[in-house]
């Protein structure tokens, strides 16, 4: 793996050309030199930055990731807000940024999870493991707002966190094959209800 700055910021440059680029073709769509022309990476050099196609995917769900939960840890971690507010501050996000065309790059979980859970073992325990991390967070500001008063659930934090997020991703993946935000809308209702809202 490289270590000089110049190769690590190559590197960085060709995970986030791929995610930009995957997050709106799928993964098997692109090809490498697609993601080496958008980097601006030379065509011959990706072996001299990852092992494997293989290993390429797998350090590029990691990447997002990383990128992803630095940002949900942003907006849960907001000292100013109830853990309910928080959360609906999350959620918020996710209706905004992961729906529809409005992705961005900001989606590869939901673009991505079924395809490539199939071709690559790698790359699914690296999904596993990000969206494992997601529910992770979610289960800790549910118990934050049990604790605080602005929740109120049935049954146990652990399992609402993974209906929440189960939820959420099914509601984008239903909202892009209707082309409109019906699914995201209902399950924004079915969140507030879940969470005693």
């Amino acid at each position: 793996m490289p270590t000089s700055a110049g190769s690590t910021d190559t590197r960085r440059s060709i995970l986030d050309a791929a995610q930009r680029i995957m997050a709106h073709k799928g993964y098997a769509a692109v090809g490498i030199n697609e993601v080496l022309a958008e980097a601006k990476v030379p065509k011959g050099s990706f072996y001299h930055y990852f092992a494997s196609k293989d290993a390429f995917g797998e350090a590029m769900m990691k990447s997002y990731f990383q990128e992803y939960l630095a940002d949900m840890d942003r907006v849960l971690g907001q000292r100013d807000a109830s853990a309910a507010e928080r959360l609906m501050a999350y959620w918020q996000q996710w209706y905004e940024t992961q729906s529809l065309d409005e992705c961005h790059g900001r989606c590869l979980a939901v673009k991505l999870g079924a395809e490539v859970a199939d071709l690559s073992e790698s790359m699914r325990l690296a999904l596993k493991e990000g969206t494992t991390a997601i529910v992770d967070r979610l289960e800790k500001v549910i118990d934050q707002g049990l604790h605080d008063g602005s929740l109120t659930i049935a049954g146990d934090a652990r399992s609402l966190a993974e209906v929440l997020y189960d939820m959420w991703l099914g509601a984008s993946v239903m909202a892009k094959i209707h082309r409109e935000r019906g699914p995201m809308d209902t399950t924004v209702v079915a969140t507030r209800r879940l969470l005693g809202l």
